[in-house]
């Protein structure tokens, strides 16, 4: 059996910025060829992508990977829609939370499980301005606290 390494090629910080995360999902996506070796190479960005529900279907929006270097006309563009592969009942309890309760799906990483490709996913709830100035200062005292203990040992 092969091992089933872990290799994390990008994180959504921004989106733990600005959003609570409630559940996290992994999904598997539809890539072609090309795509892979880029992604491969680390040429992926998840700033702006989000994800939504399109006849019955998952589907991240706006999610960057560059052309290969060395493709030629198996190329596709950079920000095409590419769906997400999860159990349809996952789906559409996800979209039940979207319609009603104003939460929103959102990439938090990519990364190689293996050999496939596989996207962590989050039902997320947007932050108030006060909920993020609140993170921050939390995540301030964290450091220092961290620094203050480094110093002490």
């Amino acid at each position: 059996m092969e091992k089933q390494g872990v290799k994390i090629v990008a994180t959504n910080r921004e989106a733990r910025h600005e959003y609570f995360v409630e559940e996290e999902f992994e999904a598997g996506i539809e890539l072609c060829g090309t795509e892979v070796k880029s992604i491969r190479a680390g040429t992926l960005n998840l700033k702006d992508s989000w994800c939504g529900v399109k006849n019955g279907e998952l589907i991240i929006n706006q999610m960057h990977i560059s052309p290969y270097d060395h493709g030629n006309i198996f190329n596709r563009d950079p920000r095409r829609p590419r769906r997400l592969l999860m159990h349809r009942r996952e789906i559409m309890r996800l979209y039940g939370k979207v319609k009603q309760d104003g939460y929103s799906i959102i990439p938090l990483s990519v990364y190689f499980k293996g050999s496939l490709v596989k996207v962590k996913i989050g039902l997320c709830k947007g932050k108030k301005l006060y909920d993020k100035r609140q993170s921050a200062a939390e995540a301030d005292a964290k450091r220092q606290i961290d620094r203050a203990m480094k110093e002490r040992y």
